[in-house]
């Protein structure tokens, strides 16, 4: 139980300091350019700047290109129209997200597979935890997106700074419920290492078995 309450306490505090920020009203008053276009999802306006020459990497006062701009917006055709013109896909804001993990985070399953047919790989390093997107997906019960994160090919078994799983955190930072559950038995299925601990050597199914998560503990064991 002390375990319990020192992991939801750290992670409170740490991510109120480090969470996904999307634009603001006043950084959007101040867009212009590729990153109003992007904002708003105007395609043809993307289309006659770029072919004017605009920069498609160019940074807002957070780091922000004009496809995280788009991500945050969920306007995915801004953001095809963007990666078509030569938009670096990889790129990370000042928090260290990229659009994969921006949009796995919003929930948005169709934006998460387009991301990746477009170049953004499912590997990529993201959050100051060193985490990916499939780690940000599964902590939130995000099943549908953690489905297509497993298909496309993120990594299944990658620890972040935390010594934290995408199992481990399904568990730890979830609810033990049905969105959770499904979470789970995705990456249960798909062949994650249910054996390898956080730093002090405790399993997802220890974990789990700790909270009452009967159904977790079921795919676990």
């Amino acid at each position: 139980m002390l375990r319990s309450l020192i992991i939801t306490a750290t992670l409170a505090v740490c991510g109120a300091a480090h969470a996904q920020t999307a634009p603001s009203a006043s950084d959007i008053a101040h867009y212009s350019g590729l990153h109003l276009a992007a904002h708003e999802g105007r395609v043809d306006e993307i289309d006659r700047l770029i072919a004017a020459g605009a920069d498609l990497n160019a940074r807002d006062n957070a780091g922000r290109t004009p496809a995280h701009v788009a991500a945050f917006a969920s306007h995915d055709e801004a953001v095809a129209a963007l990666a078509k013109g030569g938009a670096d896909m990889n790129a990370l804001e000042n928090r260290v997200y990229d659009v994969l993990t921006i949009a796995a985070v919003a929930n948005d399953p169709e934006l998460v597979s387009l991301a990746m047919e477009l170049g953004n790989k499912p590997d990529l390093i993201t959050s100051v935890y060193d985490g990916t997107a499939l780690i940000a997906a599964a902590h939130l019960g995000h099943h549908e997106v953690v489905a297509r994160l497993v298909a496309g090919g993120a990594p299944l078994d990658h620890v972040n700074n935390l010594a934290w799983t995408a199992l481990i955190e399904a568990v730890i930072l979830g609810d033990g419920g049905p969105d959770h559950v499904k979470t789970i038995e995705i990456l249960v299925e798909a062949g994650a290492d249910k054996t390898i601990g956080d730093r002090d050597g405790v399993t997802p199914l220890q974990h789990a078995t700790e909270r009452g998560y009967a159904d977790i503990v079921k795919l676990l064991d």
